[in-house]
């Protein structure tokens, strides 16, 4: 909310400003500052920014010969501030999570019965709103 005050203000100073040399005469000024445009930011018109998007994390716990792992924990790491997320699997291995911001790494594993899976990274260079990663676990 705050951001969104700032992008306002800034956006209504821009807009003054404009107006001001407007008004003006720019006979006298050199060709180069007669043409120049100014721009406001794209939020302010409903632009795509990567802000105000989210993505999904979707994936399953399964075990080496690909069979679901029910009660699996699945952990999911906020590289930034170190935030730990978790999810406990239903009997069809299912793992969700929603609205991870995208300008943020995240890192995610899996336990079940004291056994843990590889760590996988969701990169913020990946660009896909929705990521599916499987997470297998030696059972054996």
């Amino acid at each position: 909310m705050k951001n969104a005050m700032i992008v306002v203000v800034v956006s209504l100073a821009l807009a003054l400003a404009l107006a001001l040399l407007s008004a003006l005469s720019f006979a006298s000024l050199p060709p180069v500052f007669s043409k120049s445009v100014f721009a406001a930011p794209a939020q302010l018109f409903g632009g795509d920014s990567k802000k105000d998007k989210t993505r999904l994390l979707t994936g399953k716990v399964l075990d080496s010969g690909d069979n679901p792992l029910p009660n699996a924990v699945v952990y999911l790491t906020n590289t930034h501030t170190r935030a730990v997320k978790t999810y406990i699997v239903g009997p069809d291995g299912a793992y969700r999570f929603p609205a991870l911001q995208p300008s943020i790494d995240y890192e995610v594993y899996a336990q079940y019965n004291n056994r843990k899976s590889g760590t996988k990274t969701v990169s913020q260079f990946d660009d896909r709103t929705q990521v599916y990663i499987s997470l297998k676990i030696n059972t054996k």
